[in-house]
């Protein structure tokens, strides 16, 4: 009963806790506080939430490899939906507010900028991977659903280069973005993750934990 509830408010932590930048876009908004360009803040903060929660997404299997624990991929799916949602935001606001919804404009931007087309391409693959989400299209494509998500990995890719190419000058942030991406497919590595463990002093005690753990 404590587990359940343990779980149950962590659940909610992380669902509140998805929806605060976009409460502190819509307050800045309604406030005046999104500075001289508001649009462009909208981009950005909706860009930056929807790459942030995609690599936190990634971090989800590490964390159950370097701790031993499966819990942590109990919040993958949510975190990932939430970067689908900030993303979808992201490109809604491109085409509403940037581009007043001329098709014409947004094809020829899409075409001709490298960024728009990274970006573009990255939202697009995340789709199908938000619309098989759920439980049911994972036990029917069986391990399709696998190879199928494993897109996550070149869809982030593609966002962090969205990024750099789109900020051009300042690459600081971008590569930050860009170094946790490549932990994140570092730790990937089996072997990696094991000598990781080890120099942590992980190894001993998640086998114990496992083999005291309930079935």
């Amino acid at each position: 009963m404590i587990d359940k509830m343990r779980r149950l408010t962590i659940w909610w932590l992380v669902f509140l806790g998805g929806l605060l930048p976009l409460a502190g876009i819509v307050h800045g908004g309604l406030y005046g506080d999104l500075g001289p360009n508001p649009v462009e803040a909208v981009l950005h903060g909706t860009g930056d939430w929807a790459l942030r929660l995609l690599l936190l997404t990634l971090a989800m299997r590490p964390l159950q490899r370097l701790t031993g624990r499966p819990g942590w991929l109990r919040w993958r799916r949510m975190l990932g939906l939430y970067s689908f949602f900030y993303a979808t935001l992201h490109g809604l606001t491109w085409a509403w507010l940037d581009q007043q919804w001329d098709l014409s404009g947004m094809l020829v931007d899409v075409v001709k900028r490298p960024y728009i087309t990274v970006g573009f391409t990255a939202l697009a693959l995340l789709l199908p991977l938000a619309a098989t989400s759920t439980r049911a299209a994972m036990r029917r494509l069986g391990r399709r659903w696998q190879r199928l998500h494993r897109l996550v990995y070149p869809i982030a890719v593609l966002a962090v280069l969205h990024f750099v190419w789109l900020v051009k000058a300042d690459w600081e942030e971008p590569a930050i973005y860009g170094g946790v991406l490549g932990v994140m497919l570092v730790l990937r590595i089996p072997t990696v993750m094991l000598v990781l463990r080890r120099v942590l002093g992980l190894e001993r005690p998640i086998l114990a934990r496992r083999a005291g753990d309930s079935p």
